[in-house]
């Protein structure tokens, strides 16, 4: 039985119609908060994202957004805050990744994958931000457990994971006099849509996780929901500028 330990809250979640996103929707409105699910504007992913709204009626929206578009992430809070009246956690879950060898990865690539991970981040909880200190609100950014190993073929994915730890962390600095609070959910290697299109044999990529995770199965997005909800709700009021790996026992401390 869920304990509404989000009751009031109204969360963006960006990259919310598949995946880790969309566990954390779930587990949210679980929890009594309002959603809006942004997607990338394709048909699958706005399939996804009204399968969402039709299953959860009145507690979400779905907003169709590039997050490339510097324009967009204001759009977003705004059609947020005009349906639910405010916003008191953004959820920057959205990413772009793609596998290439570092030489071949052009000023495009680079430059896209930067603008979608770290400076939509950005964007979005500056737009957000006077709700956000009203509310007494908080802010999740997601990174990656490759900033801890290492992986070929994605310095420019792992470059801007990397990024938003430093993003987390010194905005935490700057904004813990207003009373919001900033965290960064860090996952291990995770079965997800995007995982099965580029290796649909699962044994070929646990044949490579599993022996380095201290847990011997793999990690599930609703494995990742939990962290999420513990970090929007009450629980986690005095805990900021954190990084929670969620890995398996993959990277330690």
């Amino acid at each position: 039985m869920s304990s509404q330990r989000l009751a009031g809250q109204v969360a963006l979640i960006t990259g919310g119609s598949r995946g880790i996103g969309a566990a954390v929707v779930r587990a949210f409105v679980a929890e009594g908060a309002k959603v809006a699910i942004n997607y990338l504007d394709t048909p699958e992913r706005k399939k996804e994202a009204e399968d969402l709204v039709a299953q959860f009626k009145g507690d979400v929206i779905a907003l169709a957004g590039d997050l490339s578009d510097p324009q967009v992430p204001a759009a977003l809070v705004k059609a947020t805050q005009e349906k639910f009246g405010k916003i008191t956690t953004i959820v920057a879950n959205a990413a772009a990744m793609q596998l290439k060898p570092w030489r071949e990865i052009t000023v495009a690539d680079w430059d896209l994958t930067q603008a979608v991970n770290v400076r939509a981040t950005w964007l979005l909880i500056n737009a957000a931000y006077d709700d956000l200190k009203k509310h007494q609100g908080n802010i999740i950014t997601v990174t990656s457990v490759m900033t801890e190993t290492g992986q070929p073929g994605q310095i420019h994915y792992t470059a801007s994971k990397a990024a938003i730890i430093g993003l987390t962390r010194s905005l935490a600095r700057e904004i813990g006099a207003d009373g919001v609070r900033i965290n960064s959910v860090m996952p291990g290697g995770i079965r997800t849509e995007h995982e099965v299109s580029l290796s649909p044999d699962p044994k070929l990529v646990n044949d490579l996780i599993l022996p380095l995770q201290s847990l011997k199965r793999r990690g599930l997005a609703t494995d990742l929901a939990g962290a999420f909800v513990f970090l929007a709700s009450e629980d986690a009021a005095f805990i900021t500028g954190q990084v929670i790996n969620v890995d398996g026992g993959w990277v330690m401390y």
